[in-house]
């Protein structure tokens, strides 16, 4: 028999090691000079070769009973070794020069136990001596004894697993049977979910095809890490993949009862199946109304209906939380928090005082287009806190001065003067109505379409069972004037966006395909339309808007609104994917004109937020291209760069990089929208390159290129009340004192900056940056693309374009409430968010914290967590409304 070594010695055991030192072999023996390698070895070491060595002898000896005793003592020695993993063991250093040898010797074995223990012995030993791409570990592995695969150690499970994926790609391509391979993944998964290997887990299942498994495998400890892991994933996946990625994330979080972030999941799929699902699960109210808040964030529209709640009294009371009633309230308890509920006059955003004389010395008088500027100005900066210091005010005070105001602006400026009532009484219903009320009966259209579109400005994101914008606008969609027709059909399309109301549908589609109606009326009523089937694939407004497109003259189709036909259609597929292939189809039919303007659009509308890296190397192919001065279509293929890229921090970068090539090497045309792309990757988010890249392109010698770059300006500092843009923008305030044009959109981007002094936010994504709200980021792309021909559109008649913004303001901010729904304060910390995905332990989720009470503002990538226990949150995401139930644990330190 093989001399067994002491199983308390292998490897080294405590007496070798500590002589080791001493027992080293003097080489001043000259026999032993040719011999250096041996030399290098302990004593110990040396015997543990000579050992093997002699194993290796003894499993090729005749006689069955030494075979056994030699592969036994091997494989002791193998894994006594292998439990960790820095260097080659040393059992697996000393057997390389025998692999070949044991091999041959295994092919000439006749079937027989033993062969299979030499085949476990052999499987191990390719770990490190197999040739590339020759997936000898695997092999032996499935001819082998079977066994527990985990005894082995972790990085032989691991190279397994790889050799796996490699095999499974073969054979599926072959077409042969993987029944085997699925046995070992069973083993393998089980082994990595139970140490803490969850992502080794997932991709191991992604490679072969079968996440189901992962169901079988999560438990309370793991599947947190294991579903962040998925979703995060996600991302990179090319689509169907993804979806199921997300469905299992959805089934796994289903299963450990953890609703709101199923809830997320289901929202990102835009399944209202799963959404029921959710509220039928679970039967907690109180969870039930946090889930209420998180969907009107969304907002999306859902019906509470009696199988997802079975109280009518419970009922209206989430249906009241889904339609965002309380969004004003909570707003406004946040400025009185903050104590910002002081009205700011346009003066104040200005700040002429601090520029030198050059500015301030220019023209004082009022000249229509600086009032026009201020009306907006002002309209976004006291958005939602129904008061100001120019429409507010009570008329009879110093002889109505709101009055006034309003008069200050020319024909189509009172438009834009009486809209900007319904921005300062933004979600507040009810007030909004009442002051709106008085221009209702003004025989002034300008002023009467300003009214009806104040009312959807006003009722933007909240909805109601009266639906009283519908009742009020409906009646003058068919008016006479084409301006009262446009502010009644613009403002049904903001009120509305989202919500998929079919008795709008049956009042615009046949505008669009009135041979009398005129181009801007159309326009209107075809973009309206796709705000409020945004993302529903709906085909009857598809059609009604294709054949609105044909119908156009050689002459209509040259005209700036003409492109709110194509973006109409777009927004129906918004985030859509595939669903656009066959209305895209459609679209090369269409005028030359218009034809590949309207392939570009519907592309980038389709793949809009899922980071499709093939559909950006299509769209960056087209920017490359140098075209005639009258080509139209590079605009949204660079618009649709940022679209498509904007959903994930990487592939934001990447665009940020690419964009910067585009400028060097593009044409004009696209040099001009290559702002505004930049505006829209870092919406609500100034990151300093994209604000210098902006900055220097606001001195521009294209003054295109220059109103491009200042609105976007605005768009990346928009709400946050940036210091640094502010003082740009002054700077550009005074060197434009002469340019009308430049000057009103430096004073469009003052406004932007300091939307809602500094409490909103325009950025489409929310929850972590997980889920994009699809009418958000319909009212920003409208305005970009209205931004890609300034002139005629923002600095020509349509500045009221400006509004759709409202599609995507909301308050940045985190407000705690009670069981009762009652704002309540405790303390939070706010950081900057950091990602753990797949990391091991429990890391910490923000740095560099403060903490607050709440509420609190959340910027651009920060994070709140509660900083007391004496509250649980209901949602794991703090942002928004988040209800607070106490903790029944809690005991206070006394």
């Amino acid at each position: 028999m093989a001399p067994v070594p002491d199983p308390n010695n292998v490897g080294g055991g405590g007496g070798a090691k500590r002589d080791e030192a001493t027992m080293k072999v003097p080489s001043k023996d000259p026999k032993k000079k040719d011999d250096k390698k041996e030399d290098d070895l302990s004593e110990e070491d040396l015997e543990l070769k000579q050992n093997l060595e002699l194993y290796v002898e003894r499993v090729q000896d005749p006689n069955p009973e030494l075979q056994k005793a030699a592969l036994e003592s091997m494989r002791q020695e193998i894994r006594a070794s292998t439990s960790s993993m820095t260097s080659v063991p040393k059992p697996l250093k000393f057997l390389r020069p025998h692999y070949g040898t044991l091999k041959e010797f295994h092919q000439n074995m006749a079937e027989s136990d033993l062969k299979k223990l030499l085949a476990d012995i052999l499987s191990v030993l390719a770990l490190t001596m197999s040739a590339e791409g020759k997936r000898e570990s695997l092999g032996y592995r499935l001819t082998g004894s079977g066994g527990d695969i985990g005894s082995w150690g972790h990085e032989y499970v691991r190279n397994l697993a790889g050799e796996i994926a490699e095999e499974y790609t073969m054979r599926q391509s072959e077409e042969a049977s993987v029944e085997d391979l699925m046995d070992l993944v069973k083993q393998i998964v089980a082994f990595h979910m139970k140490h803490n290997a969850e992502t080794e887990a997932v991709d191991l299942l992604m490679d072969v095809e079968d996440l189901d498994l992962l169901l079988a495998h999560v438990d309370r400890t793991n599947f947190r890490r294991t579903c962040n892991y998925l979703t995060s994933s996600a991302k990179f996946l090319a689509g169907p993949d993804d979806m199921l990625v997300l469905d299992i994330a959805y089934m796994i979080y289903i299963k450990f009862e953890e609703y709101p972030n199923a809830l997320q999941i289901a929202l990102f799929l835009d399944n209202m199946q799963y959404v029921k699902q959710i509220f039928t699960s679970c039967t907690d109210l109180l969870r039930k109304k946090q889930f209420c808040y998180m969907i009107s964030r969304h907002g999306i529209t859902v019906e509470i209906d009696p199988e997802m709640v079975a109280d009518k009294d419970d009922r209206d009371m989430l249906q009241d939380i889904v339609n965002n009633t309380k969004l004003s309230e909570g707003y406004l308890t946040l400025a009185r928090d903050i104590e910002v509920m002081e009205a700011k006059t346009p003066e104040d955003i200005y700040k002429a005082h601090l520029l030198d004389g050059r500015a301030s010395s220019g023209p004082s008088v009022d000249s229509a287009r600086q009032n026009l500027a201020a009306t907006f100005v002002n309209a976004f900066v006291n958005a939602g806190f129904g008061q100001d210091k120019l429409m507010t005010v009570p008329s009879d005070a110093a002889s109505g001065i709101a009055g006034n105001w309003l008069f200050k602006n020319k024909e189509h400026g009172k438009t834009s003067a009486a809209a900007s009532l319904g921005m300062i009484l933004l979600w507040d219903v009810d007030a909004g109505l009442t002051q709106l009320d008085k221009y209702f009966h003004s025989s002034d259209n300008p002023v009467l379409a300003g009214a009806l579109l104040g009312v959807g400005i006003n009722n933007c994101g909240i909805k109601s069972d009266c639906d009283p914008a519908l009742a009020l606008l409906g009646e003058y969609i068919d008016n006479e004037d084409s301006s009262v027709r446009i502010g009644a059909i613009m403002g049904l399309g903001i009120a509305y966006a989202g919500s998929q109301n079919d008795q709008i549908r049956s009042s615009l589609s046949p505008i669009l395909n009135d041979a009398k109606a005129p181009l801007d009326v159309i326009a209107f009523a075809a973009l309206s339309l796709g705000m409020i089937y945004v993302g529903s694939c709906n085909e009857e407004v598809a059609q009604s808007i294709i054949f609105a497109l044909m119908d156009r003259s050689e002459a209509q189709l040259g005209d700036a609104l003409t492109r709110f036909l194509p973006l109409g259609l777009g927004l129906l597929y918004l985030g859509k994917q595939e669903s656009v292939e066959a209305t895209a189809e459609v679209s090369k039919t269409f005028n030359e004109k218009i034809r590949k303007y309207c392939d570009m659009t519907l592309l980038s509308c389709a793949y809009a937020g899922t980071g499709n890296v093939l559909k950006v190397q299509d769209l960056l192919a087209q920017c490359g291209e140098h075209l005639e001065k009258g080509d139209i279509h590079q605009g949204p293929a660079v618009l649709g760069l940022a679209m498509v890229a904007m959903s994930e921090e990487l592939g934001l970068d990447m665009a940020i990089r690419s964009l910067e090539r585009v400028l060097q090497y593009g044409e004009q045309n696209i040099r001009r929208a290559v702002p505004l792309a930049l505006g829209l990757l870092c919406i609500s988010n100034p990151k300093v390159n994209v604000m210098d890249t902006l900055s220097r392109l606001s001195h521009d010698t294209d003054s295109e290129v220059a109103m491009s770059a200042i609105i976007s300006l605005g768009l990346i500092g928009a709400g946050t009340n940036n210091a640094r843009i502010a003082g740009m923008l002054r700077n550009l305030s005074s060197y434009y004192y002469k340019d009308a044009s430049l000057l009103f959109c430096v004073r469009i981007a003052q406004g932007f900056v300091h939307m809602g002094k500094g409490l909103l936010t325009l950025s489409p994504f929310h929850s972590e940056r997980l889920l994009l709200s699809p009418t958000a980021l319909a009212g920003i792309v409208t305005l970009l693309h209205a931004c890609l021909d300034m002139k005629s559109i923002i600095l020509g008649k349509y500045h009221y374009v400006l509004y759709f913004l409202v599609l995507a303001m909301q308050p940045r901010m985190m407000l705690t409430v009670d069981e009762n729904l009652k704002p309540i304060s405790v303390p939070v910390r706010v950081g900057q968010a950091v990602d753990v995905v797949g990391q091991a332990g429990r890391p910490k989720t923000i740095t560099g914290f403060q903490t607050h009470s709440t509420p609190v503002l959340l910027a651009a990538g920060e994070r709140a967590e509660l900083a007391t226990d004496k509250y649980i949150p209901l949602s794991p995401i703090l942002e928004g409304f988040i209800i607070l139930k106490e903790n029944p644990d809690y005991r206070d330190e006394e």
